[in-house]
């Protein structure tokens, strides 16, 4: 069992034909689905076969609901909060050469709290991963690290994925570095900017760092794993399908070079296809 503590949230994702015109329409491909990177973690642990649970609070509203029965539907455990705040959203605006800016509304996530938690919803997890999200604002950083703890009572493990560079900066650097100093994660996940942002070299941080390097692929103690080529068309959601493959076949016995290589190989399926989740069959 693989679990996540975090948002679940509504992704609007918009993908344009065109370079952006101001003041003038912009044909684009326009889709919605549920995103929030806990969330997507879950719904790429729960595609490879991985049991996988999500602790999340969310707005006790339509979008709420729908969001948590489509989780549910791929096979994620849900423990949800409902709260009175709304459900949070993320607009993703994928550009022409498959680069994306997001516009984040974090809504009810960020008011989950240490005594919302259950002890026997952390019983059996082998693995806890935590985005830096989960760890940026109060209450919920201090539920992620309650949820930390029940997990590593059990032996669990503990990932944790930096998230946003621009998080980073506004949480401070030398803030967020005691704070993984102090949690001591067996697994740390960046991509190459976010790492950039912490200013600390991650194999200080970590018993095994891995770089998220996009399309090329990452780094995994160092050594570089390489993509396999693909068309890309949207590569919201890829860096958590890395982290889900990686921990999934870590957990299952695989070294972190095998594990890694696994990993890349199910992001660059992710980018083919628009939005955070594994692609639905029809």
């Amino acid at each position: 069992m693989m679990l996540s503590i975090g948002d679940l949230v509504l992704d609007i994702t918009i993908v344009t034909e065109g370079q952006l015109r101001a003041d003038d329409d912009n044909p684009a491909t326009i889709t919605m689905g549920g995103g929030g990177q806990a969330a997507n973690f879950c719904a790429w642990a729960a595609n490879l076969g991985e049991p996988a649970r999500l602790v999340t609070r969310v707005g006790d509203d339509d979008g709420g609901h729908l969001l948590v029965a489509e989780l549910e539907t791929v096979g994620v455990d849900v423990h949800a909060i409902w709260a009175s705040q709304p459900t949070g959203v993320i607009a993703v605006l994928v550009g022409p050469n498959g680069q994306r800016t997001m516009a984040t509304q974090r809504g009810a996530a960020i008011g989950l709290r240490p005594d919302d938690l259950r002890e026997a919803w952390f019983d059996g997890v082998k693995l806890i991963h935590v985005p830096a999200y989960s760890l940026f604002e109060e209450p919920l950083a201090e539920a992620a690290r309650a949820a930390i703890s029940f997990v590593r009572r059990g032996g669990g493990l503990l990932a944790i994925d930096l998230s946003s560079a621009a998080g980073i900066h506004e949480y401070g650097p030398a803030r967020m570095a005691h704070v993984l100093k102090d949690l001591a994660p067996d697994l740390l996940f960046a991509t190459r900017i976010e790492a950039e942002a912490l200013g600390i070299r991650l194999e200080r941080l970590a018993a095994i760092p891995v770089v998220k390097l996009g399309a090329s692929g990452c780094t995994v103690l160092g050594e570089f794993i390489s993509s396999p080529p693909v068309d890309e068309i949207d590569a919201t959601g890829a860096g958590d399908a890395l982290a889900a493959a990686f921990c999934s076949s870590y957990l299952r016995g695989a070294n972190p070079i095998e594990a890694a290589r696994h990993a890349v190989a199910v992001a660059a399926g992710a980018v083919t296809h628009v939005g955070a989740r594994p692609e639905a069959i029809p």
